[in-house]
């Protein structure tokens, strides 16, 4: 880091003679020398690239940031109330967190527990699942199931839920029948209910979604006005929790 002044001195004065004499009134022997330290510097110095890198995802990171606070602005009712999604908690809290996950996410899985955490914590907090099956066609398949499940056994879905997710190996069609079967809904009841209501409409609308507010994988999260991406742990959920609370916003 001791070598940061040093170059920001050489840049300072490289724009100071960039502002006097415009490139047009500099001559070719003066750009190839003002070129050429400024290329000897940073081979001299390849670190100062890493600082360079590092600031330039934390301005693109505020950038997506910035366009996501749009869009949840924009979509509150899909986000926080559609009526693909089923909601877990207190139907009534005062704190909404929205999860996009897929049975065969092991983050989402990792991040089961900070879930059932939160909801055993704090009786006032509202959960929402948005199904996201982007991992193959097995999740998809799984999700057909699950969607299935849903509309026979609403009451039921939060136990499917933590039951498929929190099992091992990977959720397909199979796994997600006999997590339904334990539950009461036999496998004529799953298969007559996905040949008459499909989930394509549930699929579509949070792929849609996803889109907009940028999100590529999962678990993602929507507290408030901000995008969380990954899985981020109990302690950093709980507070954004408790800001929301405090001042409405996730930082306060």
């Amino acid at each position: 880091m001791a070598a940061l002044p040093k170059i920001f001195t050489a840049l300072a004065l490289t724009a100071s003679i960039a502002a006097a004499y415009p490139a047009a009134a500099l001559d070719d022997a003066q750009k190839k020398e003002i070129g050429e330290f400024i290329k000897q510097y940073l081979i001299e110095n390849p670190e100062i690239m890493l600082d360079v890198q590092d600031a330039l995802q934390k301005k693109q990171d505020q950038a997506r940031l910035v366009k996501a606070s749009a869009v949840i602005a924009d979509n509150k009712s899909t986000i926080f109330n559609s009526k693909y999604d089923m909601t877990i908690g207190n139907p009534k809290g005062d704190v909404t967190i929205v999860e996009f996950f897929d049975y065969n996410c092991g983050y989402c899985r990792h991040a089961l527990s900070d879930m059932q955490t939160m909801l055993e914590k704090d009786k006032n907090v509202r959960f929402v699942l948005k199904e996201f099956p982007i991992l193959g066609p097995e999740s998809v398949a799984a999700h057909k199931v699950s969607d299935a499940f849903r509309k026979l056994e609403p009451e039921k879905y939060s136990q499917f839920h933590i039951a498929l997710l929190g099992s091992d190996g990977r959720a397909d069609e199979a796994s997600a029948l006999d997590v339904a079967g334990s539950l009461g809904a036999s496998e004529k009841q799953i298969r007559d209910e996905m040949a008459k209501s499909s989930s394509d409409a549930s699929v579509k609308e949070t792929y849609q979604l996803a889109q907009s507010l940028g999100i590529t994988g999962t678990p993602s999260y929507v507290i408030g006005n901000e995008l969380v991406q990954g899985a981020v742990g109990f302690d950093d959920l709980e507070a954004k929790v408790k800001n929301m609370r405090a001042c409405g916003k996730t930082s306060c």
